[in-house]
């Protein structure tokens, strides 16, 4: 996970917005599925409701006792860069992200951190690309929006189809 230009950084994942609806489902889909080894954390604005999802997290794996907390508030541009400096990795739950995204996909461009979301608002996808790309690739960071947004009625179908398909029997698929 060091893909930055061999840069050591002391996290590999950043959770932003992790104390909201869906920020603390993927923050427990993390702590069940996070390889071993990942340097992951939770960020959001408030340390209060981050130590609490902390603690919440703990009750059921204890490893997750220890996770570091970064208060970071989605307006505070110096904090934000001081998010994506700390990681290979930032997802971001903060939404809606055309009012609340564009300081951290500019932290990420900035600092050559791999950022993803899950917004569904073309309007802010449009603008970053316009306004970050570029330094982005410079600075190798990649920018990703809306994961899972449109794919998850997809994935869902084929995954209903795969269970209908008969066991053992061998199947070819042309594209």
């Amino acid at each position: 996970m060091n893909r930055q230009h061999g840069a050591q950084r002391p996290l590999d994942i950043v959770l932003f917005g992790a104390t909201g609806f869906v920020g603390s489902l993927t923050a427990a889909c993390l702590a069940a599925h996070a390889p071993d080894g990942c340097r992951w954390a939770l960020a959001g604005r408030s340390l209060p409701k981050l130590e609490r999802l902390r603690e919440r997290l703990a009750a059921t794996d204890p490893r997750c006792a220890d996770l570091p907390l970064i208060p970071a508030d989605a307006d505070d541009a110096g904090a934000l860069r001081e998010l994506a400096a700390s990681a290979h990795v930032v997802a971001s739950t903060v939404g809606p992200y055309v009012h609340h995204g564009e300081k951290l996909v500019a932290a990420c461009a900035e600092e050559g951190t791999d950022y993803a979301d899950l917004t569904g608002e073309p309007e802010f996808v449009d603008t970053m690309y316009l306004r970050h790309d570029t330094r982005a690739r410079e600075t190798g960071a990649r920018i990703v929006h809306a994961c899972g947004f449109d794919s998850v009625p997809h994935d869902l179908g084929a995954y209903f189809t795969v269970q209908q398909l008969p066991e053992g029997v061998p199947l070819t698929v042309d594209g």
